[in-house]
């Protein structure tokens, strides 16, 4: 191992590390919009709005994302239809095109997670809020999704890795993040070990930051799952208690 060589390739990749952040991280936020919508349609006990929905998310979550991006990315320039359209401007451009499939991706396995939040709601709280007046807006803004988003983050946060991992694949359309990069050093120097355990280690470390982030905001909305202080001594004389 060459770390001479290991510590340039470090410092050569990390030009990409934005593009990484910047697709993973507007393509979750994308993603959970979408999937939310997907997720209230399969609860709405509607069949013109839950096949649809069930449809969706079959289709995405049975055929690999590598498919989805060259479909986006080669197969609408296909159509004269779209070439001539105003969407054209947008889906001739690699970045907006892996947006687009990263997003309509992981929107359906963040659909499932979401719905899965929302039937792990108690029935019981729901029910008090409705005695206790509110409305339907107001009972999902404060009562439901709080809830489901506390019983969701744990899945949720693995889907954010995941798709942490899954932007790898744009490079395949020439985009120059991480991987891109890494792929491009490989071609010009033949040292595919160092460079790709040195970008292995990027990816790393950036899933090791989103786990404790995760971690953090699942322990702040979970209140009552932390464990209570231990009295200390001297309080518990000052109370007059036994020791």
């Amino acid at each position: 191992m060459d770390f001479t060589f290991m510590g340039e390739t470090f410092m050569a990749l990390l030009p990409g590390l934005p593009l990484t952040l910047q697709l993973a991280f507007t393509s979750v936020a994308c993603g959970a919009v979408l999937a939310l919508f997907l997720a209230l349609m399969r609860l709405s006990g509607v069949a013109a709005l839950a096949w649809p929905a069930r449809c969706y998310v079959f289709l995405f979550r049975s055929t690999p994302l590598l498919v989805q991006i060259f479909l986006i990315y080669y197969g609408l320039g296909q159509f004269r239809a779209v070439r001539m359209s105003m969407l054209w401007p947008i889906l001739r451009e690699p970045y907006w095109c892996a947006i687009i499939a990263l997003s309509l991706n992981t929107a359906a396995y963040a659909s499932e997670i979401i719905r899965g939040g929302l039937q792990s709601v108690p029935h019981g709280q729901v029910e008090a809020a409705r005695a206790a007046g509110m409305g339907r807006f107001l009972l999902f803004r404060r009562i439901i999704l709080p809830l489901a988003i506390r019983q969701a983050l744990p899945a949720y946060g693995n889907e954010l890795i995941l798709m942490i991992k899954a932007t790898s694949l744009t490079s395949i359309i020439t985009l120059m993040e991480v991987t891109g990069i890494a792929a491009k050093l490989i071609s010009e120097t033949y040292r595919a070990i160092e460079i790709f355990i040195v970008a292995g280690a990027i990816y790393l470390a950036i899933n090791f930051v989103i786990t404790r982030l995760v971690q953090f905001a699942e322990h702040w909305l979970s209140p009552h799952l932390r464990a209570a202080p231990v009295p200390s001594t001297a309080v518990m004389l000052d109370q007059g208690g036994a020791v």
